[in-house]
């Protein structure tokens, strides 16, 4: 099967991991990563995000390892649309988490208005953090959380980018 999900994954955390795992354990994965144009229009807040190049390389790092765990294959290509790359038509399955499970169904209404056959949409939980929050890249980020949800009261936050 071919497998598709996308997201600006800037940090890549354990609730991106719990989508990864999913993905490769149903087929090969094409990961839609936002441009660096697009990344902010997806944000609900206001926050560093670090270029594509960047995010690209640490995405790439992380698959690898599932890769190799399910030998499958695996591609990172550049999201300069909200609904992505999962609108053509070689995908089988769309891999969400509860929030974006809404784009998914918009994906599928795409896809039959081009004449293609709607995607699984698979939908993983959220990974909770100690506190039993979500954990999010916006948290770990703003210095609250870890990328395995410990809470860093100590931390703080991202400094503004400087490319």
């Amino acid at each position: 099967m071919k497998v598709a999900l996308g997201g600006t994954f800037d940090p890549i955390h354990d609730g991106h991991r719990a989508l990864f795992e999913r993905a490769f354990e149903l087929g090969d994965v094409i990961v839609g990563l936002t441009s660096d144009e697009l990344a902010p229009r997806t944000r609900n807040e206001d926050r560093p995000i670090r270029s594509f190049e960047r995010r690209k390389r640490d995405l790439e790092t992380e698959l690898r390892s599932y890769a190799e765990e399910y030998d499958r294959d695996f591609e990172v290509r550049e999201l300069t649309e909200p609904t992505g790359i999962a609108t053509e038509s070689q995908f089988d399955v769309l891999v969400v988490s509860p929030e974006t499970e809404t784009g998914g169904r918009r994906i599928n209404e795409i896809r039959r208005e081009h004449g293609d056959d709607p995607l699984e949409i698979e939908v993983v939980d959220h990974v909770l953090a100690e506190d039993g929050d979500i954990i999010s890249s916006t948290r770990i980020v703003t210095g609250e959380i870890d990328q395995h949800g410990n809470l860093t009261p100590e931390r703080e936050g991202r400094k503004p980018i400087e490319e």
